[in-house]
């Protein structure tokens, strides 16, 4: 059980990685830094595009207009680490 724990915290990990690489990717298209035209951005672009909407979706649903300012990645971002939390300090050291 210990082996499943330290899988779904490593993916939670994985994933936090691909939040903040999906919020600095769309800086740089924001900026004109990259072009999405180019098949590479664009790849990378569907891929964590597809990684990270169904979780963002609900959360911009639920959260107010800001007026062009997205905080949905730091909400996800912070109820990413209070799990991983509840995981290392309550749910770990109960499991045999």
């Amino acid at each position: 059980m210990r082996a499943l724990l330290d899988v779904l915290l490593v993916v939670l990990q994985l994933y936090v990685y691909v939040i903040i690489a999906a919020a600095i990717l769309s800086w740089l298209v924001a900026f004109n830094v990259v072009n999405r035209y180019n098949d590479v951005v664009r790849s990378i672009w569907n891929l964590v595009t597809a990684l990270t909407e169904p979780l963002l979706r609900p959360i911009r649903g639920m959260i107010p207009n800001l007026g062009g300012i997205d905080i949905s990645p730091v909400i996800l971002l912070l109820l990413i680490f209070f799990l991983e939390r509840v995981i290392e300090e309550y749910i770990y050291p109960n499991v045999f």
